[in-house]
């Protein structure tokens, strides 16, 4: 339903990506690479150094591809496209895409504009979904619909929406881009890579995942679809350069801080959940083991260098990410 505006936001990340103007051919399962005249292969096929090709890119068709590192030391590039599909639910056995692309634009009008919230709207809203605000922080705190929770025992959800919209709109993006590269990594584990993939070349860094299934599921705190049942680490390792900009930076800080902030802001530890959560609502979690921080994803992805995001924080990296969202 909400699909074309969605589409208009999804076009306008393509800069972010690096995506180049390539052609695919979905009878051989090809990529050409106009500049350089060069062709490749979709896995199954491997090769034993990068393919020439900036990851992730689209083709003209659309499709979205990244070039991915095995654990057979070898490079492939994986089919990863961020679009609706069969259902997904865990609850019910159910292993389509499910609705990558819909956003909740009938509770959230403004985010379905623009990508982001509008505090006016998010302060005049009694429901969600249907299910009133006061039951979402009810099942939403730790202990109740999870042991850990979707939001710390001093956050509520409208809060918790508000204070990641401005570090999102701070950062310079929309919720919907945000949520492209977690889809990214969603659908390799989806599509069987989970016990293949070392790394994926993301912008030129290097991100590393690790991925497991549980023997359950996750309700969603939301009347919807959205169940979970994987554990998904996502991280990437800091570069020297990086370790003393922040030590510099954050120099007031002790190196047990140090250390923390370092560790959230290159590390996520999540499920399948959230990336449904944030191109719908815009819900990253509050402060729990299984938040996806924006700034964490904006890091880890290259969606920015570090210098760029302190520059949009000026020396509030450590407390942006650490303090919970209580309200007003």
């Amino acid at each position: 339903m909400f699909i074309p505006k969605l589409r208009i936001l999804v076009i306008a990340i393509s800069s972010l990506f690096l995506i180049t103007g390539l052609a695919l051919s979905q009878e051989s399962q090809t990529v050409l690479n106009p500049e350089t005249g060069e062709t490749y292969n979709l896995y199954p096929h491997t090769y034993e150094t990068p393919p020439n090709l900036s990851s992730p890119f689209a083709p003209e068709d659309g499709t979205e591809i990244i070039v991915g590192f095995l654990k057979n030391e070898q490079y492939a590039l994986i089919p990863v496209t961020v679009e609706n599909g069969e259902p997904y639910s865990r609850k019910y056995h159910l292993y389509g895409k499910g609705n990558q692309l819909e956003i909740d634009a009938g509770d959230f009008p403004a985010l379905g504009k623009t990508g982001l919230h509008s505090e006016q709207e998010l302060d005049a809203k009694e429901m969600i979904t249907g299910r009133l605000i006061s039951v979402i922080n009810y099942i939403g705190r730790p202990g109740r619909f999870s042991h850990e929770g979707f939001m710390s025992h001093d956050e509520d959800i409208i809060s918790v929406l508000k204070g990641d919209n401005r570090i999102v709109e701070r950062l310079g993006f929309t919720h919907p881009q945000m949520a492209i590269p977690l889809f990214h990594v969603w659908n390799l584990v989806l599509d069987g890579f989970w016990d293949k993939i070392v790394y994926v070349l993301y912008n030129g860094r290097k991100v590393y995942i690790s991925a497991q299934g549980g023997k359950g599921y996750q309700e969603s705190i939301f009347h919807d679809e959205i169940h979970g049942g994987w554990n998904i680490h996502i991280w990437r390792v800091m570069d020297k350069e990086e370790r003393d900009f922040l030590n510099k930076k954050y120099s007031n800080l002790s190196e047990e801080h140090k250390s923390e902030l370092q560790n959230k802001l290159s590390h996520i530890h999540t499920g399948e959940m959230e990336p449904f959560y944030i191109m719908r609502y815009g819900f990253y979690e509050g402060h729990t083991s299984y938040r996806v921080d924006p700034l964490a994803v904006s890091f880890i992805f290259g969606l920015k260098s570090l210098k760029e995001i302190e520059a949009s924080f000026n020396e509030e990296i450590y407390k942006t990410l650490t303090e919970h969202f209580t309200g007003e």
